[in-house]
C-alpha cells in the first residue's frame, strides 16, 4: 500500500494559490488514476480516495488540517494502515525551484517549507519521498514568502503551473512502481 498526500489548505479562497498545488496534483492523478471521489474521512483529518496502480493500493489524501499541520493528518493515515515511511510520497510546492520544474527527492530537509517541517515532525523521519513543484517567479523577491504562496496564481503562471501538476502527477504515477533512482533521474 502506498499513500499520496498532496499538501494544501482547505476551503475554496485558497484553491487556486501556489500552496495548493499539491491538492491540484492529487486532483489530476484521481482523474489519471479512474479512483474514487475524495471523501472526508474525519479521524484522519483528511479528504481521502482510494486507487490501484498494478497491484499496489493506493491511498490519495489531502489534509484538511491547514498547511502547518499537515503532519497530523499524515501520520493519522500511516499509523491506521501501517504504512511505512519509505512508501508515503508527498507532493508540495517550493519556492526555492523555478516556475514548473519538478524535483524529486527523498530523505531531504523541509527546506524552509513549514508542511513539511511538520510531516518531518509528526513521522520522526524525512525519509519519505517528495515531489516538488517550483513556484518561483519573479515575484517571489518582491513579497514576503508567507504571502507569496497564499496568492491566486495569474492566467500565464497558471499554464505553466498546470504543465507541471501534470508532471508531478505522472511521477507520483512511477514512484509507485518504479525506484526512487529512475524516477529522479526522468523527472529531475
Amino acid at each position: 500500500m502506498k499513500l499520496i498526500v498532496g499538501l494544501g489548505n482547505p476551503g475554496s479562497q485558497y484553491s487556486h494559490t501556489w500552496h495548493n498545488l499539491g491538492f491540484k496534483t492529487l486532483d489530476c492523478l484521481q482523474s489519471r488514476l479512474a479512483a474514487g471521489p475524495f471523501k472526508m474521512a474525519n479521524k484522519f483529518q483528511a479528504q481521502i480516495a482510494t486507487s490501484r496502480i498494478g497491484q499496489k493500493k493506493i491511498i490519495l489524501a489531502k489534509p484538511q488540517t491547514f498547511m502547518n499541520n499537515s503532519g497530523q493528518a499524515i501520520a493519522a493515515i500511516a499509523n491506521y494502515y501501517k504504512i511505512p515511511i519509505s512508501d508515503i510520497i508527498v507532493i508540495h510546492d517550493d519556492l526555492d525551484l523555478p516556475l514548473g520544474a519538478i524535483r524529486v527527492a527523498q530523505d531531504s530537509s523541509a527546506g524552509g517549507h513549514n508542511g513539511v517541517k511538520s510531516v518531518i515532525n509528526h513521522l520522526s523521519s524525512q525519509k519519505f519521498s517528495r515531489i516538488k513543484i517550483g513556484v518561483q517567479t519573479t515575484k517571489t523577491k518582491q513579497i514576503a514568502a508567507n504571502n507569496y504562496v497564499l496568492k491566486k496564481i495569474g492566467f500565464w503562471d497558471g499554464k505553466k503551473a498546470k504543465a507541471a501538476v501534470e508532471i508531478a502527477a505522472a511521477a507520483a504515477q512511477e514512484l509507485v512502481s518504479q525506484p526512487i533512482e529512475k524516477v529522479m533521474n526522468l523527472y529531475n
